[in-house]
């Protein structure tokens, strides 16, 4: 069960066949922080997605997990845990394509409540098996 007093943990990861993302907790339990799972959520890419590049899959990721989950990250800090050190560059990004603009665009009111996070690809293994 979420405690909607404490920030929540994104850790999302997109392949050539689908897009997958978890959402974590780090509650006290027993006097003791425990990091848990609150919920997963995958899809399929369509063929159109299928032509994108990495660093393109990774900014539909980034933007499709926040409009998902955008119950758990309205107007809440959190973190979002990813492999992929493009999805970074996405908010600072000074000439982008329409698609990127797009993206940029429709991230921007999680801006100053959201901090990206690189993981080593042998640590982000929760969002790999969806």
């Amino acid at each position: 069960m979420p405690d909607w007093k404490l920030s929540f943990k994104f850790y999302i990861d997109a392949c050539g066949e689908g897009l997958g993302a978890a959402l974590h907790q780090t509650q006290i339990i027993i006097d003791k922080p425990v990091e848990g799972p609150i919920c997963f959520i995958s899809r399929q890419i369509n063929p159109t997605e299928a032509r994108y590049g990495a660093r393109q899959m990774e900014f539909l990721f980034l933007v499709w997990d926040l409009e998902k989950l955008h119950y758990y990250s309205d107007g809440k800090v959190f973190d979002m845990n990813t492999d992929c050190n493009a999805v970074k560059s996405l908010l600072n990004m000074k000439t982008p394509n329409i698609h990127m603009r797009r993206w940029q665009i429709g991230i921007q009111e999680y801006r100053g409540n959201m901090t990206i996070v690189l993981k080593s690809v042998n640590i982000h293994k929760n969002a790999d098996g969806l």
